[in-house]
């Protein structure tokens, strides 16, 4: 019999998240159905007129504020996973929390950002001031407002998918190619940062330009903290293999 206080295995743990997500994406969409079939009905319809006359739903303000909280709640979350990346490469929680914890925190960051950034994407669609067609968000640089940056991000949102895909795929690829893909990720989150900073409509602001320099400076700074806590590590292996172990006098 299992122990009650017995942890998930890595394996055990990314299982259930898939489970959960896949769960998650089928009851949205049961949700959508159903949503879907109960609009039609008059007392729904009036409601729904009552609400959108109450609270301006049918404007594209709406669209705009909710581009604007789901993009910039999906920069936070990805920074938030960029970061504690760097925090258990760096083995700074070990001591504190477990390592399989530290981890499976980190694909759940990774999946929360994704959510938050199709919403983004998805409403970008719904807009019908500046409307983007399916090919403008698919293919980079192709956006009719601000092509370049938009492709930014459109490149940046490819790179997170693929560094999350690998969560799930480490053990068919290896942990070196892994590693390596798992890097991209910091191109990811600086695509990130340079497409809300330059396509935002809210990176005039003062508290987005802090929210923005901030976070870089926190990446910078925990990415130059690993590089060179990696570095002396290979420095002190290198040290100990190349000094002679001296001989004991018989």
């Amino acid at each position: 019999m299992v122990g009650k206080n017995r942890s998930l295995t890595p394996k055990e743990s990314s299982t259930w998240t898939g489970i959960f997500v896949g769960l998650a994406l089928i009851g949205l969409l049961a949700a959508g159905g159903i949503g879907g079939t109960l609009v039609q009905l008059p007392a729904m319809q009036a409601m729904r007129q009552s609400a959108a006359e109450l609270l301006s739903l049918d404007s594209v303000q709406l669209m705009w504020f909710i581009t604007r909280a789901s993009g910039l709640t999906g920069y936070v979350l990805l920074w938030l996973s960029t970061v504690w990346g760097l925090v258990v490469s760096s083995k700074a929680l070990d001591a504190l929390l477990h390592r399989s914890f530290t981890y499976d925190f980190h694909e759940f960051l990774s999946l929360l950002a994704i959510g938050f950034i199709g919403v983004h994407i998805a409403v970008l669609m719904a807009d019908h001031y500046l409307p983007f067609t399916l090919s403008q968000i698919l293919v980079p640089f192709l956006a009719p407002y601000r092509p370049f940056w938009v492709g930014i991000g459109v490149l940046a949102f490819y790179l997170t998918l693929l560094v999350t895909v690998t969560f799930y795929m480490r053990r068919r690829i290896g942990m070196r190619a892994f590693r390596w893909i798992h890097l991209s990720s910091f191109l990811a989150f600086l695509g990130a940062a340079g497409h809300g900073l330059m396509a935002g409509t809210d990176s005039s602001l003062p508290l987005t330009q802090v929210l923005y320099a901030s976070t870089l400076l926190v990446v910078v700074f925990l990415t130059t903290y690993w590089a060179t806590l990696r570095l002396l590590t290979k420095w002190q292996v290198k040290a100990a293999v190349s000094t002679p172990i001296s001989r004991q006098p018989e």
